[in-house]
């Protein structure tokens, strides 16, 4: 259903704000692109839906290429919920439904019953008749997703679908997907959530800088990592690399400035002898985590750094925030 080849967007020759970006998305399938805010990741959206022009590359959406004279046929196939909420406060919210029916000129007895039972779906159907000024922001973002379903559309394009919701409200919306997935939808998602591509995803692609820097489902992410990971900081210049790397069921050992970062068999095990080992050598440990294979395991493998880490990047990093300040992801 989506098929793009090194997806590239430029807006000045030196900063590629997605480069070479490939991957394809499979008929009902919840495709997610993962990563940091200012990876990307709008843009790669804008991209796909026809809203941006693409600088190198190619994209083929239901077969159709959103470069040619085909973005009519993308756009009728196609829905797309943006991070920003694009309703209109003052009507009401079946009114805001019967408003993007007519704009994708649905018929307007097909457009009220498929507005009623889209309501239904995200349990608005006793709000219809009020003002969306009245609604909560969760509230706003569900009828925001019915609306972009209000023509049927075969693809539905989610560009951070919970950013800034509650965790009860992220919750629910998480079960309106999974629904539409059940439908036989296939969805494009972007988000920064760990949790969220890894609950909702058949299939991740993370992106940092621009670049899909590894593909595939969450388990065969996770499980490629091959064991668990430690955590330890310590207190000093000293390296203790070798010594950390002399433990048995230590598989590798990568160092970042006071940080280590352990591959493990397994770390319950592994960990009162190092603590021990550790402590022997004069060396002070000043925090421990350790973990079972996680997706922000899989992003630090892949980029050397944690999605923490890589959102205050992205933050602190002035010349590319400013990039993105005309297309945000």
């Amino acid at each position: 259903m989506i098929d793009a080849r090194g997806l590239t967007k430029a807006f000045e020759k030196s900063n590629k704000v997605v480069d070479g970006a490939s991957f394809s998305v499979t008929e009902g399938e919840v495709f997610s692109l993962l990563g940091p805010n200012g990876a990307g990741k709008t843009t790669t959206i804008r991209m796909l839906t026809t809203l941006t022009r693409i600088t190198e590359g190619s994209a083929l959406i239901g077969g159709y290429d959103v470069s040619s004279s085909h973005q009519m046929e993308v756009r009728r196939i196609i829905g797309v919920v943006p991070q920003d909420v694009t309703l209109d406060n003052e009507l009401k919210g079946i009114e805001n439904l019967l408003l993007a029916a007519k704009l994708q000129h649905v018929p307007g007895r097909a457009a009220r019953e498929r507005a009623m039972d889209l309501l239904a779906l995200v349990d608005l159907a006793d709000f219809a008749e009020r003002r969306v000024a009245t609604y909560s922001g969760g509230m706003k973002r569900r009828l925001q997703v019915v609306a972009a379903l209000i023509h049927q559309p075969k693809i539905l394009f989610l560009d951070e679908p919970t950013v800034g919701l509650d965790i009860q409200t992220r919750t629910k919306m998480w079960d309106y997907i999974l629904t539409l997935k059940e439908q036989g939808k296939t969805i494009f998602m972007t988000t920064h959530y760990l949790e969220e591509a890894d609950k909702l995803s058949d299939a991740v692609a993370i992106m940092d800088c621009g670049k899909i820097v590894v593909e595939g489902s969450p388990s065969q992410l996770k499980e490629g990592l091959q064991g668990d990971v430690l955590t330890i900081a310590v207190d000093g210049d000293r390296d203790i690399t070798g010594y950390l790397e002399s433990f048995p069921g230590v598989r590798e050992v990568n160092r970042k400035d006071h940080r280590y970062l352990l591959k493990l068999t397994k770390a319950e095990s592994a960990l009162p002898g190092i603590i021990t080992g550790v402590a022997s050598m004069n060396v002070k440990i000043t925090e421990t985590s350790f973990s079972k294979s996680t997706l922000d395991q899989v992003f630090l493998e892949a980029t050397g750094r944690s999605m923490r880490d890589a959102e205050e990047g992205s933050r602190n990093h002035d010349g590319y925030a400013l990039v993105h300040t005309r297309e945000s992801g």
